[in-house]
């Protein structure tokens, strides 16, 4: 393994004003608050399952 760890760069594209509480929450604790907010994040499984909760709300691409 590298020493380097791998990082996923997430930019909220939609509003979840429409979206439940569950995708709200999961947004804010990737550090997303509003459209066009961007966060970088490790590429871990917690963080692929709360992108996996908010895919369609998301843009993803590698750091």
């Amino acid at each position: 393994m590298s020493t380097k760890e791998k990082k996923l760069k997430i930019e909220l594209k939609k509003s979840f004003i429409a979206g439940t509480k569950q995708q709200e929450s999961v947004a804010n604790s990737l550090g997303l608050k509003k459209i066009g907010d961007t966060t970088v994040q490790p590429d871990n499984p917690a963080t692929r399952g709360k992108i996996r909760k908010i895919n369609h709300l998301v843009s993803i691409e590698e750091a």
